[in-house]
């Protein structure tokens, strides 16, 4: 494989946080963030909505965190916070007798975190403002169920609904077989169903009342934001139920329980989960509906610099090319790239990077699916030019590829073989890269190219922002309108490509 453009190496950079600065809003940072700031919240954001300048006003208590559960390990235990999705050591904890004491001057900073210790046990903390408290439990094995918790109150109204959650395990369970067992659509099935929506309820509602008691609390932030919204009942006009409209509502509403003036919770593994689940379970993987998805999210969270940041980055990111299996990734890091990587809105990157991101998304535009595939002209074997649009055959193949490649040397017998099979329907325009005259000639002459419109260009000129190409080998399928139906394609997934198209 040969890489011809590694941009993104950086790009990556920029994503990483610093591991121990507090994510606070960034207001007014570009007008467009600045007009979304003073939109409506939505009902469900302004119920939950916590006072995020009294929040960065306060002063932090310097932690003291003492840990007693006879049995565990205690020598090297961590703790360890998280920031979006990374997941960092905050500091090494000291013996003091039987117990684990996590102190230093410094404050932490308010989110999610874990005593991890050598043998495999862990425990979950919330730590906010009160940051000298004490946790102790008789046991690891019923830590869960038997935790004390002593000067946080996070932390302890934490572990009242994960009790609550684990006294209600075993129903869910039992309700869940059942539910597996019958025919969707019977009644049997509609009153487990029922059954298992008030099991929910119930559990709604006892959040609901340790909500109540400390509303602007991480944990009432934390645990409101992973809850989800309830599945509707939808139906068509034929009165069954429409699946497909009850995931789209679903995926809109997705989001509502979330406060993003927040910004407590990007120290949480919730947005995280969140943003994974909405991308990549909930939106159907394909361009189109990855475009759509990631623009709804952008919107709600362009006022809040840090999900801003985190979200783009991230989205883009697992679609970059040649990284994700989703047919045309390019069209989403496009998209991204384009609308949300402007000077006015990237405010975490320099004028040169966010250059450079745009120009590469620019080359990337030129050959994205569903677009007229550019019409090049490049000289050939015999050094005359040769035109791409001349082929007379239903179908044209651009095989891009550099005779040193490894898997250009792996990927050119397999193609010559399958042309012999599609050879009445398609022409391949191979068009060699960042190689020599001679090694290019051996190549063709070595493999078999010759029924192949072989072509090079060493000033890559006549190629030029046309097809684009970030790895070697790549392969692009042009129909008969020479319009792009399929790129990034394997040789195997050729004929496949071919009869996809021709089934629209």
């Amino acid at each position: 494989m040969r890489t011809f453009l590694s941009l993104f190496v950086l790009f990556f950079l920029l994503a990483c946080g610093n591991a121990d600065s507090v994510a606070t809003e960034r207001a007014g940072t570009a007008p467009v963030r600045a007009a979304a700031a003073n939109a409506e919240p939505t009902a469900a954001t302004r119920n939950s909505r916590v006072d995020a300048a009294a929040l960065e006003a306060r002063t932090l208590e310097s932690p003291d965190i003492r840990v007693t559960i006879p049995g565990v390990q205690l020598e090297g235990g961590l703790l360890i916070g998280q920031f979006a999705e990374q997941q960092y050591r905050a500091m090494q904890g000291t013996v003091e007798g039987n117990s684990i004491v996590f102190r230093r001057d410094k404050p932490l900073r308010p989110g999610h975190y874990y005593a991890y210790f050598q043998d495999g046990a862990s425990i979950q903390m919330l730590i906010d403002q009160d940051q000298q408290f004490s946790m102790s439990a008789p046991d690891p094995s019923t830590a869960v169920r038997d935790m004390k918790v002593e000067g946080n109150t996070d932390t302890e109204m934490l572990y009242k609904a994960l009790n609550f959650e684990v006294d209600q395990q075993q129903e869910f369970a039992m309700l869940g077989e059942a539910i597996r067992a019958i025919r969707p659509g019977t009644p049997g099935y509609d009153e487990l169903q029922a059954d298992r929506a008030a099991l929910v309820d119930k559990r709604l509602a006892f959040q609901d009342e340790l909500f109540a008691q400390a509303p602007q609390s991480l944990f009432t932030s934390y645990k409101r934001a992973g809850r989800n919204p309830q599945l509707r009942i939808i139906r068509d006009e034929a009165g069954n139920l429409d699946e497909k409209a009850q995931v789209a509502a679903f995926r809109d509403e997705f989001w509502d329980s979330v406060d993003f003036s927040d910004p407590r919770l990007l120290n949480t593994p919730v947005i995280f989960n969140k943003l994974k689940r909405y991308m990549k379970e909930l939106t159907p993987q394909n361009a189109n509906a990855i475009i759509e998805s990631a623009d709804k999210l952008l919107v709600k969270v362009l006022p809040y610099d840090e999900y801003f940041k985190f979200a783009a980055n991230w989205i883009t990111l697992q679609y970059e090319v040649g990284k994700t299996p989703v047919m045309d990734g390019a069209a989403i890091h496009v998209h991204m790239i384009q609308n949300y990587f402007t000077r006015d809105r990237a405010f975490w990157a320099d004028s040169m990077t966010v250059f450079g991101l745009q120009q590469r998304a620019d080359q990337m535009a030129h050959s994205l699916v569903g677009q007229p595939g550019p019409d090049i002209t490049v000289p050939g074997i015999d050094g005359q030019p040769k035109r791409l649009y001349d082929s007379q055959k239903e179908y044209v193949a651009v095989f891009m590829y550099n005779p040193d490649c490894e898997h250009c040397i792996e990927e050119t017998p397999k193609l010559v073989r399958a042309y012999q099979d599609l050879k009445n329907d398609v022409d391949i325009y191979a068009i060699a890269l960042d190689t020599e005259d001679a090694k290019w000639k051996t190549f063709v002459r070595n493999n078999g190219m010759q029924d192949f419109v072989n072509v090079y260009d060493p000033t890559n000129r006549s190629i030029f922002k046309t097809y684009y190409v970030d790895n070697t080998p790549e392969l692009y399928l042009l129909n008969r309108d020479r319009t792009i139906v399929a790129k990034n394609l394997k040789v195997n997934q050729l004929a496949e490509a071919i009869a996809l198209d021709r089934s629209k």
